[in-house]
C-alpha cells in the first residue's frame, strides 16, 4: 500500500505564491491584532462581564473561505499568542486558545457542508468561542457553576457572530483578488 500526501494542505506549497501568501498572512495577523486592540477600547455597556464584538473573527472567516484551513488555523494561533504577549498574559492565552480551538473546529466542520452561509458559520463560531472559554474556566476553577453564564454568552455570541459574519461576507466579495 502506498500513501500519498495531498500537497494542497501545506500552507505555502506553490513556490511562486509563497511570498505573496506569507505577506498576506502577516497583514491578516496584524489586522486581527489591531481589531482586537480597537475592540478592547470600545466600551460595551452590559451587566455581563467579558462581552466583546469578536471583530477578528471576520478575518478568520476570510481565511477560512478565501485561503485554506491550515492558514486559517495558523492565523487563529498567531492571533491568540501575539494578543496574549502584547495585551494579556498566560490566562488570557488559555481562554482565547480554548475559545479559538472550539470555534474553529465548529466553523471548519460547518464549512464542509454545502449551502451554509458565512454569516451562519460566524454566528456558530461566536457561540462556540464562548463555549470554549467557559469550559476552560470551569476546568480551571473546578466548578460547573458557570453553565448559566455560558447560556448568556452563547446568546451574545450569536448576535456578535451575525454582525461579524455580515461584515466578513460583505468584505470577501471585495477581496477575492487577494487569494
Amino acid at each position: 500500500m502506498i500513501f500519498t500526501i495531498d500537497k494542497s494542505i501545506f500552507l505555502f506549497y506553490n513556490e511562486p505564491m509563497k511570498t505573496k501568501r506569507l505577506v498576506l498572512c502577516g497583514l491578516l495577523t496584524a489586522l486581527m491584532l489591531v481589531l482586537g486592540y480597537v475592540e478592547s477600547l470600545i466600551p460595551i455597556p452590559s451587566a455581563v462581564p467579558g462581552i466583546k464584538l469578536g471583530l477578528a473573527n471576520s478575518v478568520l472567516l476570510y481565511a477560512l473561505y478565501m485561503l485554506n484551513l491550515p492558514t486559517a488555523w495558523l492565523l487563529m494561533v498567531l492571533k491568540v499568542v501575539l494578543s496574549a504577549l502584547l495585551f494579556g498574559g498566560v490566562n488570557t492565552m488559555l481562554f482565547s486558545l480554548a475559545g479559538g480551538v472550539v470555534s474553529m473546529l465548529g466553523m471548519c466542520l460547518l464549512k464542509k457542508m454545502q449551502g451554509i452561509s458565512p454569516v451562519v458559520i460566524s454566528a456558530v463560531g461566536g457561540m462556540l468561542h464562548n463555549v470554549g472559554q467557559v469550559l476552560m474556566a470551569m476546568l480551571l476553577l473546578h466548578t460547573t457553576g458557570l453553565l448559566g453564564y455560558m447560556a448568556v454568552l452563547m446568546a451574545v455570541g450569536l448576535i456578535t457572530g451575525i454582525v461579524t459574519g455580515i461584515a466578513a461576507n460583505l468584505t470577501m466579495g471585495h477581496l477575492k483578488h487577494l487569494k
